[in-house]
């Protein structure tokens, strides 16, 4: 009689455990489906490097969500969850050490109110690329207004795991404004920001060290705005922008963003003085967004000539120029080369960023002027620069959507992307593969740990940029622009 009750028992509690599982555990769905699952973010088909985070997703409405992951039909890794995959990070970098040069077939199923029994989706792609990425990258959080500003920082995200940190922020001091962030060859230990209000100024951070700097005090006496650091160190190009906006009643675009004036000067940050070319620092013409090549010896930027604005606004195209520069002598030669010609080939450049290796200058191109963070149809351009031709990188940008900023990996086969493509409305962080024949593959959105945080966030992330390492910023840095607090506009 106590055996078949220990027998009844026993069958008792694993039927209960199997329906535990049917409820909660991976299930088989009642359905196949030759539709891609609807997964936010989407990670279909892209192509990712093997040390970045869980590319955790997620599908709206669902009740019980699984993903398998399976390489030549071998089942490596099965994950479930009410609504959203969290991926165990150890299991997933387990997973990516498996899948390195390979291919990696997802399948998703999902139940929810209309298919209670669950249905299955056509399994979708995700290549693990053979080249890694930079460790970790830093961009500003603001909130993208027109006038005003409250809280902002500056900071830093692994891309390996899930850890984010703030480097600076004027939390303690909110009406100063800290913006254009900038490191010298994406050190950790040697960065730059400004600080503007009553006590701002050129903050620089120099192996622990910290000094403020005012570029109007010196030479030309021409504030800052971007930088783009010498890659031997010693020199920052930065352009000296005069910068207004003006909203429009009507029309496609209601705000544009332009400069009254924008110069070039360079800061000597081992003479502590500011330099200018003449050329470059006249009324008749534009000069704006500097950026070295990597072997330090010409200094590119956007150029156009002067317009009355905003009236001629539409009238502003601005052309890439390259000139040569001395690192030994601090001078900028006499040559000056056009790498592309927007009064012949139309548009506006901005922001050219030189690949690692000299090949591929990767710039913004609008319609018109010179800040496409606001217009819709800026895209992503590329040109090689040993043919002079352009190179298509049309995989990285979005239909009628801003794709703006962007920076290079250290090994120049990553490209960051700042893109407004989700919302129109928040700027946020894509990787774009660029592969060994120079072909660029579809991008992915940054992980996050709650894929919800992607549209709860209300941020925007300017200025992305790729780091070596941690930054550990001293604590008193605050303290360098620290200033009375007031609503600044």
């Amino acid at each position: 009689m106590n055996d078949l009750k220990q027998m009844i028992i026993g069958v008792g509690a694993c039927c209960f455990l199997l329906f535990l599982m049917g409820c909660g555990g991976m299930r088989k769905p009642a359905k196949q489906s030759q539709a891609l699952p609807g997964i936010f973010p989407d990670y279909t088909d892209v192509t990712i490097p093997s040390n970045i985070a869980p590319l955790n997703f997620m599908i709206e409405g669902a009740e019980h969500i699984q993903a398998r992951f399976l390489v030549a039909e071998q089942e490596l890794l099965a994950v479930y969850g009410d609504e959203v995959i969290d991926i165990p990070e150890d299991d997933w970098q387990h997973l990516l050490q498996q899948t390195v040069g390979k291919k990696m077939q997802v399948e998703v199923a999902v139940w929810d109110e209309k298919h209670p029994d669950g249905i299955g989706y056509r399994p979708f792609n995700i290549s693990v690329a053979k080249d890694s990425i930079d460790p970790w990258i830093a961009y500003r959080l603001i909130e993208p207004g027109y006038e005003a500003w409250q809280f902002m920082g500056i900071y830093q995200r692994e891309l390996g795991s899930f850890c984010e940190r703030e480097i600076v922020s004027n939390k303690t001091t909110t009406s100063a404004c800290i913006n254009c962030h900038h490191f010298d060859r994406r050190s950790a230990k040697r960065m730059m920001f400004h600080a503007r209000g009553e006590n701002g100024g050129t903050i620089i951070l120099d192996q622990g060290q910290l000094k403020k700097v005012d570029p109007k005090k010196m030479g030309p006496q021409k504030g800052a705005v971007y930088p783009a650091w010498h890659p031997e160190g010693r020199y920052i190009a930065f352009s000296s922008n005069t910068t207004n906006q003006t909203f429009f009643g009507q029309g496609r675009q209601p705000l544009e963003v332009y400069d009254r004036a924008s110069d070039l000067i360079l800061y000597d940050t081992k003479e502590n003085q500011v330099t200018a070319d003449n050329r470059f620092l006249n009324e008749e013409r534009m000069e704006t967004f500097p950026a070295w090549s990597p072997d330090g010896k010409w200094l590119y930027f956007c150029s156009a000539p002067a317009k009355k604005l905003p009236d001629e606004r539409k009238e502003m195209h601005y052309s890439i120029l390259r000139v040569a520069f001395d690192s030994q002598t601090g001078l900028l030669g006499e040559q000056v080369d056009t790498l592309y010609n927007a009064r012949m080939e139309g548009g506006s450049a901005s922001f050219p960023r030189i690949s690692p290796d000299g090949r591929y200058l990767l710039f913004t191109l609008a319609d018109y002027g010179t800040f496409p963070i606001w217009h819709n149809e800026a895209d992503l351009k590329m040109i090689d620069l040993t043919t002079g031709k352009p190179v298509n990188v049309d995989a990285w940008n979005a239909k009628d959507q801003t794709d703006s900023y962007h920076a290079w990996s250290a090994n120049g086969r990553w490209a960051m992307i700042a893109s407004r493509r989700l919302d129109g409305r928040y700027t946020r962080v894509y990787f774009g593969y660029l592969d060994a024949n120079g072909k660029a593959h579809k991008p992915f959105l940054l992980p996050q740990k709650d894929p919800r945080s992607n549209t709860l966030r209300l941020k925007s992330y300017n200025i992305p940029d790729f780091v070596d390492g941690r930054v550990d910023m001293p604590q008193e840095v605050v303290e360098l622009f620290r200033c009375p607090d007031k609503l600044i506009q």
